[in-house]
């Protein structure tokens, strides 16, 4: 319903905020020398509102037993910063490049321990075994009737010759049905371009050679560990 956020992500509101906000600080100097704005503090109200609209817009898929709610409450922030730099004329090659170094500069903020240290959990035995089975529950109509704004995706074993450890494939993109509903198709691919840098932070490489928003079947995620 339009105005109304659910309470999953109001309980997370003030994370999410801090976060975006702390972007926002980052990328104080390029949306003055790349983006050629002037009042920042008035762009920065702007993106306080939009965070506010988009969060009624938010699709819950499950909340803390979904893995997938933590891509939609980390990217929400990203949205509402595109949406403003479109209104004010910013290219979305500017925008990309805006998001993406202030992205990897607030991951790289992390202490290095922590972020290699979440790295191997995500490449774990424990947490494959834990994807495959949450890989599985995605595919199922009780799942998809219950959440239909969720990701939809496959577990990939790797084959003779693969250097990957192990892959998904995702069928159905999240941010593709509510890029798509909320008209925020143009600015999918500098979300998906955010993916690499997420994991290689981690300690994670991360090849991918197609993406549903790219027009594509699925997005074929491989993974394996940086040297």
């Amino acid at each position: 319903m339009a105005g109304i956020i659910h309470p999953f992500y109001e309980a997370h509101r003030a994370a999410m905020e801090a976060a975006m906000r702390h972007r926002l600080d980052l990328a104080e100097a390029m949306l003055r020398e790349r983006a050629h704005l002037s009042d920042i503090d008035g762009i920065r109200q702007a993106v306080t509102d939009e965070f506010d609209i988009v969060l009624t817009q938010m699709p819950y898929v499950g909340g803390a037993a979904s893995r997938m709610s933590d891509f939609f409450m980390r990217l929400i922030g990203f949205v509402a910063i595109s949406r403003v730099l479109r209104r004010h004329g910013v290219p979305l090659a500017v925008i990309g490049e805006i998001e993406r170094e202030t992205y990897k500069a607030q991951l790289l903020d992390e202490p290095e321990v922590e972020r290699l240290a979440a790295g191997r959990q995500f490449m774990s035995p424990g947490n494959q075994a834990l994807l495959r089975e949450q890989a599985a529950l995605s595919a199922t109509s009780r799942h998809q009737q219950a959440f239909p704004e969720d990701f939809v995706y496959d577990f990939v074993e790797p084959g003779p010759g693969d250097s990957f450890e192990f892959g998904i494939d995702y069928k159905a993109c999240g941010f593709c049905k509510f890029a798509t509903r909320h008209g925020d198709e143009e600015i999918l691919p500098n979300i998906c371009g955010l993916d690499f840098d997420a994991y290689a932070t981690r300690g994670i490489h991360l090849q991918r050679t197609q993406t549903l928003a790219g027009g594509a079947s699925h997005c074929n995620f491989r993974f394996s560990r940086l040297r």
